[in-house]
């Protein structure tokens, strides 16, 4: 049985792991090490990433950074997470690369609902809480990034944001194949 299809509570046993190797490539791609997550609960270690991602982010913005190339870090960092999952999970094709995000996500407090022809909407997110517009915009490289990953290659592009006032995040995801025809 594929792991992204037992049950949650199973999954839960895994949640802070995830958590945990999130941070850590996002740390990376923020040029900072990651504080210790020594102690804490899933949960709180899931809240000391919201925080953490929103500081670092919002010092990115406010520095004038090269946000291109954070961006790149952000999304390579991601992707290699994503590869990763893919091979541990079995994914062979988009709609189990969006099966999986959905389990993936739902481990960090995101309600990802992803279709078959590559529409994502996102009605609740953890991180709408913490972020800024501006900090999501960042942060979406991740997203791109991971569900590159989870798919092979590909790339998410959003269409609206709950940072931004719209009820939901809408997005759309093209595989690799697609993006090589367009």
């Amino acid at each position: 049985m594929p792991l992204f299809r037992m049950p949650f509570f199973v999954a839960g046993l895994l949640r802070k792991r995830a958590v945990r190797e999130l941070f850590q490539a996002t740390a990376d791609a923020f040029g900072c090490d990651m504080p210790s997550l020594r102690g804490l609960s899933a949960d709180e270690a899931l809240r000391a990433y919201a925080l953490f991602t929103a500081q670092h982010a919002e010092q990115a913005l406010r520095a004038g950074q090269n946000l291109d190339a954070l961006r790149q870090r952000l999304y390579d960092n991601a992707y290699a997470l994503g590869a990763k999952y893919r091979r541990r999970l079995h994914i062979h094709s988009p709609a189990g690369a969006m099966r999986a995000a959905r389990w993936l996500y739902k481990l960090i407090g995101i309600d990802f609902v992803g279709s078959r022809d590559g529409q994502v909407i996102i009605r609740r997110c953890y991180f709408s809480a913490h972020y800024s517009a501006g900090v999501c915009s960042l942060m979406a490289a991740m997203d791109n990034g991971l569900l590159a990953g989870l798919a092979g290659g590909g790339k998410l592009e959003f269409h609206a944001r709950l940072t931004e006032g719209a009820p939901a995040c809408r997005a759309q995801f093209r595989p690799q194949e697609e993006e090589e025809e367009r």
